[in-house]
């Protein structure tokens, strides 16, 4: 039966040309997927994300007291204000101080926010041992937003 169907020039000019006809149909199917999808992307926006950063540029510990005070120098690098509400010091044993509500500041983008972290006189709570700012010592600042976003930092006091 291949035989007499390899011998038919009909039977074979039949396959070839649907076979012809299978590959125009995906080619073109491909180019109107490509085109609807091209067209669609851009007649949809993409949705407007405010995004909140903040980056620390640096930190003092003082000038008055700095065994209980540290400025951080913190740059909004986000599109958005960014309102601090709490913050949390952490020391390098798991002791923390909490200043929860607190008036922070509002940072508008591109602007450079100085908060004052203070871990004595703040009406700060205490888990675990009171400590100070040591020289040498590594501590973690957390910060919460109005929004819900969490910064974090370590800092180390030198001098």
């Amino acid at each position: 039966m291949f035989r007499k169907l390899v011998r038919d020039k009909k039977a074979i000019d039949t396959i070839m040309a649907t076979l012809l006809m299978v590959v125009i149909v995906v080619a073109a199917s491909a180019m109107v997927f490509v085109y609807a999808t091209g067209l669609f992307g851009a007649l949809m926006r993409a949705p407007n994300f405010q995004k909140e950063a903040l980056s620390l540029e640096f930190s003092n510990f003082g000038p008055v007291n700095p065994t209980y005070n540290v400025t951080l120098y913190l740059r909004n690098t986000g599109t958005v204000p960014i309102s601090l509400t709490s913050y949390y010091v952490k020391d390098a044993s798991g002791n923390q101080y909490a200043k929860n509500p607190w008036t922070g500041l509002s940072i508008t983008p591109t602007a450079l926010g100085q908060p004052q972290i203070l871990i004595s006189g703040c009406g700060c709570n205490n888990t675990g041992t009171p400590f100070t700012y040591q020289t040498g010592y590594s501590y973690t600042i957390t910060m919460l937003s109005s929004r819900g976003s969490q910064f974090q930092y370590s800092v180390v006091r030198y001098s």
